[in-house]
């Protein structure tokens, strides 16, 4: 059976899978093999909202999403400029809990250098002047946001690390991975792919990877939806949008389309089986949360509705560097829905890591808190609890 030795072998073609083989290849790191059993962001990469922004809960954060923007901006400059767009992101509340953690999170926004304003209700009329606002007592509005097309900044760089030499295996269903004579060996069909060290970057998948080679993570995947609707007003770029007493978020969609979401279940799903299409309470959710929050929207075509799976941490961090008691094995996964807006500047942190060796001091402490050695023993259970949350951080230097 033939065999192909790699310097890296990743396990995931979404875009954290595809941005790390880019960023190896950057680093002259290789061979590198990247194996997918079906095609390039057809999991959660093709399914994300796209909304990247600064508006998160720890400093961390913030400085890895900064370095995703400016990667997506570049590639998109380069190869397609209609998959970035900037075009800001206002949250606002109504409620007072909403009110006094919105008012919390702007603090902190703040002190992190992140640049975010409070607006009064006009204001926020002036950003989205076809909502109703009367009750939004409290507004924010950070410029620098942007959108993004999930799949197309994944293909760039899947298509960066061909050019660098990268070698692409998809569609073809994995037959083993395991530890075998000092490597990493990766089964798929007739073909074997010998590599020193291992990137587990399957997404909802990466739980089910791992604990079958011994080495499981604390990984819950989850069920969440979204919708494209085509409204018969509206202009083609506007503000994404949060309203957080009511938990629905839009973004401008191509072709003056709207993107919504976020029909999210906080219960544990098997990704191989779980629901793909939508259910009728989250569109209906949407159209009466547009009825009464957007009139002009109130109408809009229902273009498509769909599900998807994230993965969720108990600590809402990532999980990102080397698995703990598995040499060569490394994650990079477990983004609590947030992963494309990580997925440009983490990719790069571990690609240091690895073109390190996997023990580069300066590289193991930038990704520091996400590290998978804080979790020690056997993972228990737990409820996901991700989204557009304002509480900050578990961990304070977090």
């Amino acid at each position: 059976m033939p065999s192909t030795a790699a310097e890296v072998v990743i396990l995931g073609a979404g875009i954290a899978g595809c941005a790390l083989a880019y960023h190896l290849a950057s680093r002259h790191v290789g061979p590198v093999v990247v194996y997918d059993p079906r095609t390039p962001g057809a999991g959660a990469t093709g399914r994300a909202a796209g909304i990247v922004t600064e508006q998160l809960w720890s400093r961390w954060d913030v400085d890895v999403t900064r370095e995703s923007k400016a990667q997506y901006a570049a590639l998109s400059a380069r190869w397609d400029p209609s998959a970035y767009t900037v075009n800001g992101f206002v949250r606002w509340a109504h409620g007072p809990e909403a009110q006094a953690a919105l008012g919390a999170a702007t603090d902190r926004l703040r002190s992190w250098g992140v640049s975010i304003e409070e607006i009064a209700p006009d204001r926020l009329r002036e950003r989205v002047p076809w909502g109703r606002f009367e009750d939004a007592a409290r507004a924010v509005w950070s410029p620098q946001d942007a959108v993004v097309t999930p799949s197309t900044i994944g293909e760039i760089y899947a298509e960066g690390a061909r050019r660098a030499g990268a070698d692409f295996r998809l569609g073809t269903p994995m037959e083993s991975f395991a530890r075998s004579a000092g490597a990493w060996e990766l089964g798929t069909g007739a073909a074997r792919v010998r590599a020193g060290s291992a990137v587990v970057a399957a997404g909802a998948w990466s739980k089910a990877i791992l604990a079958a080679i011994g080495h499981p993570l604390p990984l819950a995947p989850y069920r969440t939806q979204a919708a494209v609707l085509r409204p018969p007003l509206g202009p083609e770029v506007f503000p994404s949008v949060h309203d957080i007493d009511e938990d629905v978020y839009a973004r401008p969609e191509a072709k003056g389309r709207i993107l919504a979401g976020d029909g999210t279940r906080l219960v544990e799903v098997d990704p191989d089986t779980f629901r793909t299409g939508a259910d009728e309470s989250f569109v209906a959710h949407l159209a009466e949360t547009f009825g009464r929050r957007f009139p002009g929207w109130a109408d809009a075509e229902l273009v498509r509705a769909w599900a998807g799976v994230c993965t969720s941490t108990p600590d809402r961090r990532p999980l990102v560097g080397p698995v703990p008691g598995a040499e060569g094995l490394y994650a990079i996964g477990g983004f609590n829905g947030f992963g494309v807006m990580r997925a440009g500047g983490v990719a790069a942190r571990l690609a240091e890591l690895l073109a390190s060796g996997g023990s580069g001091p300066a590289a193991l402490e930038r990704l520091r808190p996400v590290l998978p050695g804080r979790f020690a023993g056997t993972p228990a259970p737990f409820a996901p609890r991700p989204g557009f949350t304002l509480d900050a951080g578990d961990d304070p230097r977090y």
